[in-house]
């Protein structure tokens, strides 16, 4: 197990980013069509093909997801990742053509510092171009792919990623970019709020502070600024209700990790997937555990991405937590 989403099998992570825009996509590629849902809890979300994942649409799995920084611009990240799988003779089977099936979500980066006049260029479009072409097992967290110029209120945000299995041996994991509204943080100390999910010391090991801060609460902005987007992932063979039903789930994860999270200025979007190469069919408690779990997932997935990030060389970025707290 390497504590990723790629130790669910059937799955492969990339990421690409620009140092100049301070930006990037992160995707995900399915090696056979997934059974795929989502669930958005943010009131400002940003998605491309997301309608097609609710239950009762035609298409029934997706040949890849995406996260994006660049808020509006970066929805042309899916398209990369869409030619991308069509010259590796991917997607859904219409007549005599291939119709590859890559939904995503994007997030908004763009006062982050970075050189944000790259003009008419689709440079969203080459980064999801990029990001599907470098799809490996092994992929950096933190400052990288969609979280690279990610922020939260007070710490530089980034890309993170965490897995577990189930009792009776279901793999899940999940993937977050991570850029929040709020703090991932309490107070102005350096626990997590996803302290009590804690595999290990993955990040940090601090568990929860001796003494409890008082009034804990501080946010980026009012304005749209912010977006935490989260794929979870199982090996269990799912429907697209019951992945539905595993999208909602993990969004208890963002609850639990981040302070606040699903708010107005939010777009907190989860996806879904089932890759259904577990070697037996899951009962109803199994995917029961399967939800609980990819909630704990994903809010260890969310500390990992704060703890793992680095600052950008801009006036503009918060201190990374281990700037601010490599000592505690």
């Amino acid at each position: 197990m390497k504590n990723l989403i790629t130790d669910v099998a059937g799955l492969r992570v990339g990421n690409a980013q620009d140092a100049r825009i301070a930006s990037g996509v992160t995707t995900v590629l399915f090696e056979a069509p997934a059974a795929a849902s989502i669930a958005i809890h943010g009131g400002a979300p940003g998605g491309r093909d997301t309608a097609l994942l609710e239950p009762g649409m035609t298409v029934e799995a997706v040949n890849a997801l995406v996260l994006s920084g660049g808020s509006v611009y970066g929805l042309d990240a899916m398209g990369g990742v869409t030619a991308f799988l069509r010259v590796q003779g991917q997607g859904f089977s219409v007549g005599a053509v291939k119709v590859p099936i890559a939904p995503g979500a994007v997030l908004f980066d763009l006062l982050n510092g970075g050189d944000k006049d790259f003009g008419p260029e689709p440079i969203y479009w080459r980064l999801g171009f990029e990001a599907a072409a470098a799809a490996a097992l092994d992929f950096p967290l933190g400052t990288a792919g969609a979280g690279y110029g990610a922020t939260t209120a007070d710490l530089k945000g980034g890309l993170g990623s965490a897995s577990a299995t189930s009792a009776s041996g279901f793999t899940v994991g999940a993937l977050v970019a991570v850029n929040a509204i709020g703090r991932a943080t309490i107070g102005e100390g350096p626990h997590f709020w996803a302290a009590p999910y804690e595999r290990g010391a993955e990040f940090g090991g601090l568990g929860w502070p001796a003494v409890w801060p008082g009034a804990d609460f501080k946010i980026k902005s009012v304005e749209p600024q912010n977006t935490t987007i989260a794929i979870v992932a199982t090996d269990a063979a799912l429907t697209r209700s019951e992945a539905k039903r595993l999208a909602v789930m993990a969004q208890d994860g963002m609850a639990r990790a981040l302070r606040p999270a699903h708010a107005a200025m939010d777009g907190d979007t989860v996806f879904s997937a089932a890759t259904g190469l577990a070697p037996k069919p899951a009962t109803l408690t199994d995917k029961i555990e399967i939800g609980a779990l990819a909630a704990d997932c994903l809010a260890r997935a969310i500390a990992r991405a704060i703890y793992e990030a680095r600052a950008l060389p801009f006036a503009a970025s918060p201190p990374d937590w281990r700037k601010r707290f490599g000592n505690s």
